[in-house]
């Protein structure tokens, strides 16, 4: 259906409504992205080769399960807040003003804890490439795009 509203021109992003859809994956990973919020901020402005939200976690929340793309680059910039990025090397701590990008294709798994007592806030930036998988090397799930979606199953091939 053909979106007939206007497309703004700039708009404040913080007043962009929070998806209503806490989390895409299946339970139970789903609970485990309670206290993280996102405002998707691309699709407003008709953005169709790559995303844009600006997320907000709370203390204790967490950006994703760790994972990595097949085909995806990602980014984060941090507006707010002292997460601490979890990869394959190890954690590293971050600070407003830090960001950190994600080669497709290197299997290093990545995601973002709050382990402070105030909230977080960024930037987090990724393309759509059709065909792209994702890899969750701490959980028994993969990830594949399929028709501008995401269909998750388990390692083995077997849906959830």
């Amino acid at each position: 259906m053909p979106n007939d509203s206007p497309t703004p021109a700039a708009i404040n992003a913080f007043e962009v409504a929070v998806r209503s859809k806490p989390s895409i994956y299946p339970e139970p990973f789903a609970s485990m992205m309670n206290g993280r919020s996102k405002r998707v901020l691309g699709e407003l402005f008709g953005l169709r080769n790559f995303g844009v939200n600006l997320v907000t976690l709370a203390p204790g929340a967490v950006s994703s399960i760790r994972h990595a793309h097949s085909l995806q680059d990602e980014f984060v910039y941090i507006l707010r807040g002292a997460p601490t990025l979890h990869t394959d090397e190890g954690y590293t701590d971050m600070q407003s003003g830090m960001c950190a990008g994600f080669k497709a294709g290197t299997g290093n798994g990545h995601r973002l804890l709050n382990n402070s007592d105030e909230d977080v806030v960024y930037l987090e930036i990724g393309d759509r490439t059709p065909g792209d998988e994702g890899t969750y090397p701490d959980d028994d799930l993969k990830a594949l795009r399929v028709d501008n979606s995401w269909v998750f199953i388990h390692k083995d091939g077997t849906p959830y």
